[in-house]
């Protein structure tokens, strides 16, 4: 595997009308599955829907975003405790896996298969995105797919062959999220420092007129994650997740 991959990939939101076969996921997905787990459960699931009317039904749960639209495959990841609960009430042991802990574990497990996936999916020449809309509203997603107890939709990977060429996204500099030894706490110098090649660039001015605001930063808290959606999209997933035997 080439390094320069990983500082050049692109996320792809335009997708052409070629087929991306099961049988290529199935090989990713079998693939992804030697991702590290913890203690070896593979806590997660995935729901694949490719056929049109099922996608529409999961399109607007993602806010209609392209990406969701045009891709020819939605692959639903989610962390599941389902599995592994049954198989330890079959075999006569007792499982305590509906606590916070728990819930923890197979979101790392998901998390990390996920973008094995993704990694391997974009190597062999296809496109992904992720939807970061998918806790968003997940009681909806959960009854889409007819979700059970302990099964949790987190993360939606958009897939298929990309009709563009993306772009690289910016990132701040790798020094400013390194510390040694103990964690040093960011100066006002520090945060212009790592800030400073993000704030010079024309999409973020761009971004700044678009909105009416005077900062980079405004753009973030007021537009695209305000304080009121945050908490009102937490208090709807918190309540889904007390009532899927999670603990939480």
């Amino acid at each position: 595997m080439k390094e320069n991959y990983f500082s050049n990939r692109r996320t792809i939101r335009k997708f052409s009308d070629k087929e991306v076969s099961d049988k290529i996921i199935e090989e990713i997905l079998s693939k992804a599955s030697h991702a590290p787990t913890t203690g070896n459960m593979q806590l997660y699931s995935v729901v694949i829907t490719r056929e049109p009317n099922n996608k529409s039904k999961l399109t607007p749960c993602h806010f209609n975003q392209p990406a969701s639209t045009g891709a020819p495959v939605l692959i639903t990841f989610c962390a599941d405790f389902n599995r592994f609960v049954k198989w330890c009430e079959q075999r006569n042991a007792t499982p305590g896996f509906d606590n916070f802990q728990s819930f923890m574990s197979a979101v790392f497990d998901t998390t990390i298969f996920a973008q094995q996936f993704c990694t391997i999916a974009e190597l062999r020449g296809l496109g992904t995105c992720y939807l970061g809309t998918t806790t968003y509203t997940a009681p909806e997603i959960a009854k889409i797919l007819e979700l059970p107890d302990r099964v949790v939709p987190l993360l939606t990977v958009a897939i298929g062959y990309p009709a563009e060429e993306g772009v690289v996204s910016d990132r701040i500099p790798v020094s400013s999220i390194i510390h040694y030894e103990k964690y040093h706490n960011y100066s006002s110098l520090d945060i212009d420092k790592a800030y400073a090649y993000k704030e010079s660039l024309e999409d973020s001015k761009r971004f700044i007129k678009e909105n009416d605001k005077e900062t980079l930063a405004q753009v973030f808290t007021d537009i695209r994650y305000p304080k009121n959606n945050n908490e009102s999209f937490s208090d709807v997933f918190i309540k889904y997740l007390k009532g899927v035997k999670f603990g939480i």
